[in-house]
């Protein structure tokens, strides 16, 4: 899920950029295919009852998943920077009768969740596009409660290995170790590191990877 345009348990993509197709509710069947998210939640510890966020979520293909997982004791905080895609959200969980998601329009260096609330926050395919990342990940580590986690997803193209972050970024990629250090310096301890989750969109070129921080 990318968002950003040069960025309980909560799922962090707050998004901006390009509209791409598998953002869109007419491909989130064909996305359930490749995108493992009930790995990805054993892997959060994402369970019934949690406080979670998805930042950066586009239309929500992540939120109601969480939503459906979290269930009617758990809450899911929808982050985006973009109205139009939140009222999309609004629309699905309207059609839905979904009661625990609450949509936010955060700002490009802050989400604007509540402070010592959530149990993890997801960053998934957005981490790349965030300018102000130090910022956000400041804001993510205030929001978590102790112990929470921030996980972060990632594809990395394999031709711009050895690339630097700049390249990288602009050719939105990023590879792990990158965030590991930033993760590091920001004051989490790494707890999960997975390098090969699978191919984004089954392209051989675009190896998945995930990252779980523990917030200090």
């Amino acid at each position: 899920m990318v968002l950003y345009n040069k960025f309980l348990i909560i799922l962090i993509f707050i998004g901006i950029g390009t509209s791409y197709g598998q953002y869109t509710e007419n491909d989130w069947e064909d996305r359930d295919t490749w995108m493992k998210v009930s790995e990805i939640f054993k892997i959060a510890e994402i369970n019934p009852g949690n406080i979670v966020a998805d930042i950066g979520c586009h239309e929500g293909y992540l939120s109601i998943h969480m939503s459906n997982t979290v269930g009617k004791l758990g809450k899911v905080y929808a982050v985006d920077v973009r109205e139009d895609r939140l009222d999309k959200l609004n629309d699905h969980i309207k059609k839905r009768k979904l009661k625990n998601i609450k949509t936010i329009l955060g700002d490009y260096d802050n989400p604007k969740l509540p402070d010592n609330s959530l149990d993890i926050v997801v960053i998934l395919d957005t981490y790349h596009e965030m300018e102000d990342y130090k910022k956000i990940l400041y804001h993510v580590k205030k929001s978590l409660k102790m112990n929470g986690s921030i996980v972060l997803i990632e594809k990395f193209k394999s031709h711009m290995k050895n690339e630097s972050r700049a390249k990288q970024v602009d050719a939105h990629t990023l590879a792990m170790h990158y965030v590991k250090d930033e993760l590091i310096e920001a004051g989490f301890s790494i707890k999960t590191e997975i390098k090969d989750f699978g191919r984004w969109k089954n392209e051989e070129d675009k190896r998945i990877w995930v990252l779980v921080g523990k917030k200090k």
